[in-house]
């Protein structure tokens, strides 16, 4: 009996420790997966804990690295880098990296925050059938989503904030059956939305933010379960959209809407957050909105909305943010939110409110400008007037009446007459000063760059506005010739000083057709856009017009004055007292990249063949890359290209995609000839010039590094590291090649660029140090341009 006893233990030792062998073989492999995916991320030091003693399934959580495990197998991982983390080696490959990932195929949910993954998302993710979270937030993944993501039917996030992916939403992403969150804020998406997103029933957010969508928003009223909808800073519009009544936070701004809100706003009850600013919308603000009951932040700033305030309305206690900036509302402020509260902020700053705080325009600014935009403020006038009439033809009767009307009607008539008569003869001033006024609001609204990487707080520029032609004679001394600074094909430019004493450029051009002041409106709409670090970014505008016919005879443009000259002045032989070092000439030519970069893709249309030159790049206080000088749409020769030529990228034209392609090229070879320039430190005055130090370049690339460093500026050869000297060498090749289809994406060229950065800042921080070059092999590899 105790020897069957005996045997019997053993048989259960044996079992459990098969069990634990198979275990521990399992657990392995999933060990070395993770460790692999540690080598392939470049060791970051949020995984510094990592190695092969690590109990993955059993280690505590942190903020920065998370594995959460079921049954002995990998079902979360988390991996949350440093915001603005740096790019991944060159030798860093996307596709390495998510054919690693698959082989936890359990995992339910997949968080790769700031690692500095680059590349464009392979389609083998979807081996991770089980994916229901996937978050890549602040990366640097391009192009488009990749469509094998449709077969991820338990999909209920996903997350691709702040990274460059581009191109219009698929029509598959309405597909997702179980999809509640939808976030691709801080791209360059653009076109229109698919309407099959309505389909989406489980939907609770839908975040769009900061990208170049245009057009209506689709029908979203069958989305019951939507609580964000969050489309900030597109270009979307003009009408208000349709939408369940269930949502808790409504962000609109900086888009195009120029409807009225619909009554039904006021029905949503659950609303907490709502922002409307920086559009065109019109019509009477429904005060209603201010007592609803979970509403914590209101904002209608930047809009035309009309309509009296008065002392008595209500508002919600839980009221803590109210912005009525800059519309066109009347009356007295409601007594609820002039209480002295800490935890409430209260803005309504240039309106036309009964109250001697904050900057308050006087009654009639409010009652000309809601008719500029074709609001009737006298509704009420005329009601009374009616009842006085029916009063009066009460007491005296129906002769009386049929009197006092007729002489009413006589009187309507003499107004209007005299109206008519100032209209034809007014004087030119008055003209070109009405021409701008009357488009003031509708240009403000559609500045929807006024936040993120364009926003006018970290631009340090104020908005964009229009210009009376006695403000800008005053600003440069009546156009005198000591405040011309030159003149080229894009007309005159003149330095002014305005009466904030702000420093600003005037340009000039003459009209060569006689066009209105409407039809030059939808250029000034996109002018008013290019607003970005790295551009001389437009201030206002200002129309003079002829007497006879009302057609502008020149347009002004104020420009932001950037006082450092231009990039040639600061890397050009014979100035070595104020040579850029190689440092600042990588900087210089970042600036540049995404300059261009931006007025691509930064706005629909996009800006292309722009013929830049670097006497057009100018430098700020601070040294930072302005391109001065692009294709403005509205130069008179031109205006009949513009109105064919800068179409938006994305078309489904495939010859207009060609052109585009081709227009991006160009840019791509120009940026390329002042590269030469930054490297050779030298002018290049002739393209057959460009030819031959293109070939020289080349060979210096095969040779080695003394022959590279025989050929760079003197004035910096010593100071770079040839590895950042040769990467720049080969991006100006690339740029500088003859078939514009082989030239490198502006993409490509800005990786390049920020890993000669990056390379060059270590080693230049390690020599410091005495440490040596951090220059690893691994940095050896060569990224091709695709």
């Amino acid at each position: 009996m105790g020897k069957m006893l005996h045997h019997h233990e053993l048989l259960v030792i044996f079992i459990f420790l098969l069990f634990i062998n198979h275990s521990e073989q399992l657990q392995t492999s999933q060990v070395q997966t993770l460790l692999r995916i540690q080598q392939l991320l470049n060791f970051p030091v949020v995984l510094s804990s990592w190695n092969n003693n690590t109990d993955f399934c059993n280690t505590e959580a942190n903020s920065s690295s998370t594995v959460i495990c079921y049954e002995g197998s990998i079902t979360q991982l988390h991996i949350i880098g440093n915001k603005g983390m740096p790019l991944l080696p060159r030798n860093f490959s996307l596709d390495s990296f998510v054919t690693t990932l698959v082989k936890l195929p359990d995992l339910k949910v997949l968080a790769l925050v700031s690692l500095g993954l680059w590349g464009t998302l392979p389609g083998k993710i979807v081996r991770l059938s089980s994916l229901e979270i996937f978050n890549v937030t602040s990366n640097f993944l391009y192009g488009s989503i990749p469509q094998e993501l449709s077969s991820l039917t338990s999909l209920q996030t996903l997350i691709l904030d702040d990274n460059m992916f581009a191109g219009q939403l698929p029509d598959w992403l309405g597909s997702l059956p179980v999809l509640t969150v939808l976030s691709l804020k801080k791209n360059s998406f653009n076109g229109s939305l698919p309407s099959a997103l309505s389909n989406l029933e489980n939907l609770r957010v839908l975040a769009l933010s900061h990208n170049h969508f245009y057009g209506a928003v689709p029908d979203f009223e069958r989305l019951t379960n939507l609580q964000v909808l969050d489309l900030e800073d597109n270009a979307f519009g003009p009408q208000f959209p349709r939408l369940g009544n269930k949502l808790v936070t409504l962000v609109l701004s900086k888009n195009r809407f120029r409807s009225g809100i619909p009554a039904e706003v006021s029905s949503y009850y659950q609303l907490q957050w709502l922002d409307l600013s920086i559009n065109t919308f019109v019509g009477r603000f429904p005060a209603s909105l201010l007592s609803l009951p979970s509403i914590t932040y209101l904002s209608i700033a930047g809009n035309k909305f009309t309509g009296m305030l008065f002392e008595n309305l209500s508002c919600s206690s839980e009221l803590e943010f109210v912005d009525f900036s800059s519309n066109l509302l009347t009356g007295s402020l409601p007594s609820c939110l002039l209480t002295d509260s800490k935890e409430r902020v209260v803005l309504y700053a240039r309106n036309c409110l009964a109250t001697g705080k904050q900057s308050q325009h006087p009654f009639s600014f409010c009652r000309n400008e809601a008719l500029a935009v074709g609001i009737p403020p006298h509704h009420k006038n005329q009601k009374e007037a009616s009842k006085i009439v029916l009063f009066l033809a009460i007491i005296g009767g129906l002769v009386g009446g049929i009197a006092l009307l007729g002489l009413a009607y006589l009187m309507v008539r003499r107004v209007n007459a005299r109206r008519e008569t100032k209209v034809k003869k007014p004087p030119t001033r008055l003209i070109a000063e009405n021409a701008s006024a009357g488009y003031t609001s509708k240009i403000l609204s559609d500045a929807r760059y006024i936040s993120q990487t364009m926003k006018m707080g970290e631009l340090g520029l104020p908005a964009y506005r229009t210009f009376s032609l006695e403000e800008l004679e005053e600003a440069t001394n009546n156009f005198d010739t000591s405040a011309f600074m030159g003149e080229g094909s894009h007309g005159q430019m003149y330095r002014g000083r305005l009466k904030d004493g702000s420093i600003v450029a005037v340009r000039c051009l003459k009209m060569k057709k006689s066009h209105s002041t409407q039809n030059f409106m939808h250029h000034i709409e996109l002018i008013l856009k290019l607003r970005h670090r790295h551009l001389v970014s437009a201030l206002g505008h200002c129309f003079e017009c002829y007497l006879d016919d009302s057609s502008v005879s020149r347009i002004f443009f104020v420009f932001e004055y950037v006082p450092n000259g231009t990039l040639r002045s600061w890397i050009s032989e014979g100035h070595s007292q104020h040579s850029l070092t190689w440092t600042q000439r990588i900087s210089a030519a970042i600036g540049v990249a995404k300059g261009i970069q931006f007025l691509h893709t930064g706005i629909v249309p996009g800006v292309y063949s722009n013929n830049l030159k670097i006497t057009d790049i100018l430098l700020d206080q601070n040294l930072v890359a302005k391109i001065s000088c692009y294709n403005l749409p509205l130069l008179a020769e031109n205006m009949v290209k513009f109105g064919h030529g800068s179409l938006p990228s994305g078309s489904k034209d495939p010859i207009v995609n060609a052109r585009v392609t081709h227009e991006a090229k160009n840019d791509v070879y120009d940026f390329g000839v002042m590269l030469l320039e930054i490297i050779l430190g030298r002018k290049v005055k002739s393209g057959s010039e460009v030819d031959i130090l293109k070939d020289r370049l080349q060979g210096c690339i095969a040779a080695d590094d003394v022959a590279r460093r025989n050929m760079v500026d003197p004035a910096v050869h010593k100071a770079c590291l040839d590895q950042s000297l040769k990467t720049m060498m080969e991006i100006c090749v690339r740029c500088l090649l003859k078939d514009p289809s082989d030239r490198p994406s502006l993409e490509d060229v800005l990786w390049n660029l920020q890993f000669a950065a990056q390379v060059q800042d270590a080693w230049h921080s390690d020599f410091q140090s005495n440490e040596g070059s951090p220059v690893s092999a691994s940095h050896s590899r060569r990224l091709t341009f695709h």
